[in-house]
């Protein structure tokens, strides 16, 4: 999926993300603890690095076009409420000026090409109650759309679950409950995901995310849970507080 170019993993695409941005800058749409609103619906994931390991990979979400999710056997289609069946995803979008653009790119890339692959997509601003930052997004007064670089793991990649029991949220949670990587607990992550989702998706956390930390709460009874979740709400705290003064934390579609 990746060429080692002089020690460095460049995606396949080469430069072709600058043909997307022609004034040089770059806008990077992050779902998951990254965060933003695609078409789309979130899918287990495994993940072998950051939040597992080779021999343990731990569990993380990407994103797939809603035709192919309702092509599966998803165990976890009774948690989808009727406006969830719209296929949206909160996350934001973040502007990178040309000056570190190529330079964010490729860390990006180098980091992501365990399992992702980049993708170019129409992200529509929207700012609750922060008019003055969506006043900052190119268009976002117009409802124009802005493309984002997204990266997602795509079902052919070999660590997209595709297998029924693998995606049964009792064996994700045990799996999340076991599992850590280079960036931390996989644990760590969920309770990310879920902050980041309710402080951005107005206040409504995904159904699946928050069957999860339930279940993995229960699993870790007696352990640190708590502790690990409440530094979670004040990290994603953390990120809003900034994203407001940015301006960069946004929707996409």
């Amino acid at each position: 999926m990746a060429a080692a170019l002089q020690g460095h993993q460049v995606h396949p695409e080469g430069r072709v993300w600058k043909s997307h941005f022609p004034k040089g800058d770059l806008w990077v749409f992050g779902y998951g603890v990254y965060q933003g609103i695609l078409t789309a619906t979130y899918a287990d994931f495994g993940s072998s690095d950051h939040r597992g390991t080779l021999s343990d990979p731990g569990r993380v979400v990407t994103v797939i076009e809603r035709e192919f999710w309702e092509t599966l056997d998803d165990p976890l289609a009774h948690l989808e409420s009727e406006s969830e069946s719209l296929g949206k995803v909160w996350g934001a979008a973040y502007h990178i000026p040309a000056s570190h653009a190529e330079e964010v790119h490729d860390y990006l890339d180098e980091r992501e090409i365990n399992g992702y692959t980049a993708h170019f997509t129409p992200f529509h601003a929207v700012s609750p109650g922060a008019t003055q930052t969506a006043s900052k997004v190119p268009h976002a007064e117009s409802g124009a759309p802005v493309v984002c670089m997204v990266y997602i793991g795509q079902p052919i990649n070999p660590q997209f679950l595709r297998e029924p029991e693998e995606r049964e949220p009792e064996q994700v949670a045990r799996v999340i409950s076991a599992s850590q990587g280079k960036s931390g607990k996989n644990t760590e992550y969920l309770y990310l995901l879920e902050k980041a989702l309710e402080g951005l998706g107005l206040g409504t956390a995904d159904a699946h995310v928050t069957d999860l930390v339930k279940r993995v709460k229960a699993i870790k009874a007696g352990e640190e849970p708590e502790a690990e979740e409440q530094e979670a709400a004040r990290d994603v705290r953390k990120y809003l507080a900034l994203a407001g003064q940015s301006g960069h934390g946004e929707k996409i579609e």
